[in-house]
């Protein structure tokens, strides 16, 4: 047992380097996890990176996994409320005191490398260690594991994914990653690995090209959307879609998937195909993924942050997307999935995003657009949010309300004053994950957790 408070750790994580200040090595991670006794190399893992879908993929794989009879470990990033969402145990995040626990059991080896080394390490190179210490000491039967960011270079390929998934690519990060896709392919390549499966989800010809290219090179066998697998079909349904896949192995049809938007169906479809590599490349899982399992693990998934309604009269509606590949994809979900008017935008958003290629995502879709700031020094601040959104969407549709609380009770006004005359009018809370995290914590209230 740790004398720390889960409080301490927290805040020893946070005084490290951030997970946004970037330093292209593995060195120091991976001398860490070699004082640890490698222990992302005791179980199989499935390794995810692109640039939208990851985490909801994730989930999607970790749900179909456990329905299998497998125990998993999930390690995502960011996290919406509480940083132990990073590191999940069979679905669920692990509690306050095993993530003391899990810290406690490394901290003697930190020391070790941030004296070894010219940087200390990050906050987001000491949380992947732990979640794969957790995992190793569970033990998982499997691992399904998000980069933070890139692929090459981050922290977590110091594991080897039997299954590589990339999910659609698109430009974010720029300044980090580079200002094209095929360049942020590169990048991402680096996770698919000598003899594992890349699991390729729909992309540029030119973006599949570099995939293809790496997979060549390292002898990986691939499986790419459209062609080995696949969505077949999909209806809008109450509460989310019922979506037929061409798998690997099989046709699955009509699957309830309780998530809306075309883009989860396709996410779906990849992490299909992802479980269907992974189980099939053993004996003694061989066989596990049946229409059974299929059903029930698609009908589990949950996806929060992800066009999650988080209250209703009028319905409020948060979502995570970042970037304007996300936000158009969010936008085509509302003009399919609900039928507001009018739709009422709160938006906060970082400042090193695509801030107008978001905002210009939004303007067909919002009748009015409140623009706010989360708690992140990173944000923009509403004021200079606000002269952008009035370039985009014309000054008449635009409030600036620089607290977040505010945002939300002024766009909760707005949508039930014009629902009068109007019809039924709803909220969409977006621009970042960090504002649709403290969204969700103004807006969802939960039974308090056991401190595990």
């Amino acid at each position: 047992m740790s004398d720390l408070t889960y409080a301490e750790v927290s805040a020893k994580l946070q005084a490290r380097w951030p997970e946004t200040k970037m330093d292209p090595t593995l060195d120091r991670v991976r001398r860490l996890t070699e004082l640890l006794g490698d222990p992302q190399k005791t179980y199989p893992v499935v390794h995810l990176t692109g640039t939208n879908g990851k985490t909801s993929t994730a989930r999607m794989i970790d749900s179909l996994l456990r329905e299998a009879g497998l125990r998993t470990g999930r390690f995502t990033s960011p996290h919406l409320e509480s940083v132990r969402e990073r590191i999940t145990l069979n679905g669920e995040p692990i509690g306050e005191q095993q993530f003391v626990e899990a810290y406690a059991e490394i901290a003697p080896y930190l020391d070790v490398v941030d004296s070894e080394q010219e940087h200390p390490l990050s906050f987001f190179e000491v949380i992947t260690a732990m979640a794969y210490a957790v995992f190793a000491d569970a033990p998982v039967d499997v691992a399904i594991i998000e980069v933070g960011l890139g692929g090459t270079w981050d922290a977590t390929n110091v594991a080897d994914g039997v299954v590589s998934v990339i999910t659609p690519i698109a430009v974010d990060h720029a300044h980090i990653l580079g200002s094209d896709p095929v360049t942020i392919a590169g990048e991402k390549s680096g996770i698919i690995k000598q003899g594992g499966t890349a699991v390729i989800a729909q992309q540029s010809l030119d973006v599949l090209e570099v995939l293809q290219r790496r997979a060549n090179q390292v002898g990986a066998q691939v499986a790419r959307e459209g062609l080995e697998f696949g969505v077949t079909s999909r209806t809008v349904a109450v509460g989310g879609q019922l979506i037929s896949i061409k798998g690997l192995a099989a046709e699955y049809e009509e699957i309830f998937l309780p998530l809306h938007g075309e883009y989860q169906a396709h996410n779906a479809a990849t992490a299909l195909a992802a479980v269907e590599a992974l189980l099939g490349a053993t004996e003694q899982t061989e066989g596990r993924v049946t229409a059974e399992v299929v059903q029930a693990g698609f009908a589990e998934t949950t996806s929060p942050g992800r066009m999650e309604v988080v209250r209703t009269g009028p319905t409020v509606i948060v979502d995570a997307a970042h970037n304007p590949h996300g936000a158009e994809a969010t936008a085509a979900t509302m003009s399919e999935a609900f039928a507001f008017n009018p739709l009422i935008g709160v938006i906060g958003v970082m400042k090193d995003k695509d801030v107008y290629g978001v905002l210009e995502a939004y303007e067909p879709i919002m009748e009015t657009v409140v623009v706010t700031r989360n708690s992140f020094e990173r944000s923009m601040p509403a004021e200079e949010l606000g002269e952008i959104a009035a370039e985009v969407f014309g000054e008449d549709r635009v409030v600036v309300k620089p607290h977040l609380v505010d945002a939300i009770d002024e766009a909760l006004r707005l949508a039930e004053q014009d629902a009068i005359a109007f019809g039924s009018g709803g909220v969409l809370i977006t621009g970042s994950v960090i504002t649709a995290g403290e969204a969700r914590k103004l807006l969802v209230r939960k039974p308090k957790e056991a401190n595990r």
